[in-house]
Parts: structure tokens; sequence; C-alpha cells
């Protein structure tokens, strides 16, 4: 019995289904311009989808362009401050250098005087002994 009502059932569905298949593939004027009309709104839409991608897609390539504009001046401001700093390391180098060379000059004139001092002792103090 249960099976028998199962195919029942099935046959309603097949019937149901043949119909509502004939009815759609017979639409109307009316029902043909509303599906043109769905179809034309879809596209309309789907260009303006694609039209804002664009868009979008255009400001992010200005955006990346101005950011690796940006990265490469910060690059030559980094570049133009260490080779700042390393010419200023390299003068107070050379401002040492020239304070030690003046301490050497001035220890070998004192040295140098202190010499010819002793020596003109020494040379009084022989002539004394003769």
């Amino acid at each position: 019995m249960q099976s028998e009502q199962q195919s029942n059932n099935n046959n309603q569905l097949v019937v149901q289904n043949s119909g509502s298949l004939s009815f759609s593939s017979h639409l109307s004027k009316e029902d043909e311009e509303m599906s043109r009309s769905a179809l034309s709104t879809f596209r309309a839409k789907e260009e303006e989808i694609e039209r804002k991608k664009m868009e979008v897609r255009e400001k992010v390539q200005l955006q990346l362009g101005r950011v690796e504009e940006e990265t490469k001046r910060l690059a030559t401001i980094r570049e133009e401050k260490e080779y700042k700093d390393a010419l200023e390391s390299f003068n107070e180098k050379n401002r040492e250098k020239v304070q030690l060379i003046t301490k050497l000059m001035e220890l070998v004139s004192e040295s140098e005087r202190l010499r010819m001092k002793k020596l003109e002792e020494l040379s009084k103090n022989v002539d004394s002994m003769q």
C-alpha cells in the first residue's frame, strides 16, 4: 500500500513538472520583456561593478606609486644622513689627529729646548773646568 502511494506521488510530480516546463517554454511577450529587462539590469550592474573595480585598481596603483616614491625619498634621506655621520666622524678624527700632532710638536720643541739647555750647562761646566 505504501509503495502504491509513493508511485502515485511520483506520477503527480512528473505531471506537475512537465506542466511547468511546458508553461515556461511558452513565455508571454511580457515575461520575455521582463527577462530582457532583468538581464539588461544585471549587465548594467556588472559593468558598474567592473568600472568601480577598475577605479579602485587605479587608485591602488597610484597609492603604490606614491609609496614607492616616498620609500625612495626616505632611502635617500637615510643615505645622506649616514654619509653626513661618516663625514662628521672623519672630521672629528682629523681634529683629534691635528691636536695630537700639535701636542707632539710642542713636546718635541720642549725636549729640544731642554736638550739645548743641558748642552749649554755642560758646555759651561766643561769651560769652567779648564
